[in-house]
Order: C-alpha cells, then sequence, then structure tokens
C-alpha cells in the first residue's frame, strides 16, 4: 500500500488553556511540506501522545485546573472550528484528563487506538496539507493549563489508487 520515504519523526504542538473564562484553544501541525499531491505523498500517522502541564512557574497541571475538571484534547485532519463526535471521520485521536474533587489526576484515551499498531506498515494516512488541534477544559483554569500533542509519523508515497481513496474520503467527510 504504501512505501517509506522517511523514518518515523515527531512532529509536535502546544495549545494554552488560558485562565478566565474561555475554556477553548485551538492549534495547526502544517503538513505543508511532507505532503505532495503530484507525488502521491502522505504523512503515515504511527502514534500519538499527549502531555498535559500546567503554567511555566508549575508544571503539575492541578496547580492550574480546579478540582472536579476535566481537559479534552483532539486531532483532527480537517478543520472543523472546535470540538468533534468520535464518528467524525476528520477525528485522528483524542484523549481527555480529569481532576477528581482531591486533585488526583487520571487521563484516558478515548478514541482507540491513539497507537495505530505495532508494525512499520500500520498507521492513519494523511494526505490533508494540515492537522488541527483543538481543546476545551470544563469551567475556567485557575492558570494556564498547557497540551502538547506529540505525533509520532513518517512520509510515504501511496499507490494512486490509494492515495485518490484516501483523498476522496477526506472529501467527504469535508460535508
Amino acid at each position: 500500500m504504501a512505501t517509506k520515504k522517511s523514518a518515523m519523526f515527531t512532529l509536535t504542538e502546544r495549545v494554552t488553556l488560558a485562565s478566565g473564562t474561555d475554556p477553548t484553544a485551538s492549534a495547526t501541525i502544517d503538513l505543508g511540506s511532507y505532503v505532495d499531491v503530484g507525488d502521491r505523498q502522505a504523512i503515515q500517522v504511527h502514534s500519538i501522545d499527549y502531555i498535559y502541564q500546567g503554567a511555566s512557574g508549575s508544571l503539575h497541571v492541578n496547580a492550574s485546573m480546579p478540582n472536579n475538571s476535566s481537559a479534552l484534547v483532539q486531532v483532527l485532519d480537517l478543520s472543523r472550528g472546535g470540538l468533534v463526535f468520535a464518528n467524525d471521520r476528520a477525528l485522528i485521536s483524542s484523549a481527555s484528563m480529569h481532576l477528581d474533587a482531591n486533585g488526583n489526576p487520571s487521563n484516558d484515551s478515548d478514541l482507540y487506538p491513539d497507537n495505530f499498531g505495532k508494525g512499520a506498515d500500520d498507521g492513519r494516512y494523511v494526505v490533508n496539507d494540515a492537522l488541527y488541534v483543538e481543546a476545551i477544559v470544563d469551567g475556567t483554569t485557575v492558570a494556564a493549563t498547557n497540551i502538547t500533542v506529540r505525533v509520532n509519523c513518517s512520509i510515504v508515497t501511496l499507490s494512486q489508487k490509494d492515495f485518490m481513496a484516501i483523498a476522496i474520503q477526506s472529501t467527504a467527510a469535508d460535508n
């Protein structure tokens, strides 16, 4: 299906949920240098990791979010302008982090799989020129809450049929 053009590498992006009343944040990971339609070149996402941290003075997330709160983050290959339901084809991965009444954190990957397989041929192929990161915290944050997204991926060349199938599916998901 795909021919590897590169070894696995990591792209990172951070979103900051600012303190105050706006509970949302978004960011874009530019893939324009990696995706080439003419050469049928795509990004193969192998896994996505999420790191939750507080403000720069104290990186502990429980110092920045109130007790009994949660933060949700999603990575999409199309911009939806916010969070989406799990049946949206643009959704690549999502995760959530919860603080209980005592400030004890727990996190979940609420979309299986965030790790797209064990082999080098496993993964989610992306032919769009960007990945979009959307995040929200319920309620307000006490201080800035930072969520870093680490996308482990590689560059691949797809067959013409496979590239067209993925491009058509992505276009259909845009509607």
